[in-house]
């Protein structure tokens, strides 16, 4: 079943356009991972999905209902989008932070119930934060900083998670465990993950289907042994990809690649 579709989308900014025409179905219950050179519309088809940015055309449903049926609050509880560069006040502690994810769940005049402050203190265990929640996110490092604001993503207990490159600023360890806790969060909770993602291993070995996006368009859906592929990467990426299997994942993993312009014409598959 689809838990989330858009039909022919067009959304951008004052520039312009940057999706046109963009359909797409996302499975319930998946990880899915959006791959593409920067610029192609990953960023802007998250935030369109998130209601964030509004969609100049075309429809998108989340359980078959209309999104802009959806109360604010009611989004709220279904689905959270954690953007890119994540910023907002510095000045406020990491608890704080994720406090802010139970939001949606508060009752006017009413503070946090014990039901919220659990979930918060769970969030806050499960990305190895506890130890840094009462220092404010101007003290810290930026790797510290993005598992704040996925603390906060995660406190909000939604049905659907919509990440805009959730790795950056993290080193390879910190990648591995968010991307793990997230992969753990899916097959426990079932819960729906939507995420852009730059490193092609990271997105193979952590992802049920992959989505790969260019100027604006989907051109190619499936599973990791589908989509990271030498043909698919010199269409998306144009570069010449050499994939072998990981004897651990048992995934596609890319080896090395060179411009396509120095790697000849390869084979096709």
């Amino acid at each position: 079943m689809d838990i989330l579709t858009a039909k022919n989308i067009q959304a951008g900014y004052n520039r312009g356009l940057v999706i046109d025409q963009l359909a797409v179905n996302f499975k319930t219950g998946k990880v899915t991972s959006l791959i593409g050179p920067n610029g192609c519309g990953k960023s802007t088809l998250l935030k369109s999905l998130a209601r964030i940015l509004p969609q100049a055309k075309g429809e998108i449903f989340l359980k078959e209902r209309p999104i802009q049926e959806y109360a604010n609050k009611e989004l709220a509880k279904q689905m959270t989008m954690l953007a890119q560069n994540s910023e907002g006040n510095l000045g406020i502690t990491v608890e704080d932070l994720v406090s802010y994810g139970r939001f949606p769940y508060q009752k006017p005049f009413q503070g946090l119930t014990k039901a919220d402050q659990e979930k918060i203190d769970w969030a806050l265990e499960v990305t190895d934060i506890v130890y840094i929640k009462e220092r404010p996110l101007a003290d810290l490092s930026g790797g510290q900083r993005q598992r704040a604001w996925i603390a906060m993503a995660l406190a909000q207990d939604t049905e659907v998670l919509l990440l805009d490159e959730p790795t950056t600023f993290l080193d390879p360890a910190h990648q591995l465990e968010v991307l793990d806790l997230l992969q753990s969060i899916n097959r426990d909770s079932g819960k729906t993950i939507i995420m852009s993602i730059h490193d092609m291993n990271l997105a193979s070995r952590f992802s049920d289907e992959i989505l790969g996006m260019k100027a604006g368009k989907i051109l190619v859906q499936g599973t990791p042994e589908e989509v990271l592929t030498p043909k698919w990467f010199r269409t998306l990426f144009e570069i010449e990809a050499e994939i072998v299997k990981d004897p651990h994942s048992m995934r596609p993993l890319l080896l090395s690649y060179d411009l396509l312009s120095k790697g000849g014409a390869g084979d096709e598959k």
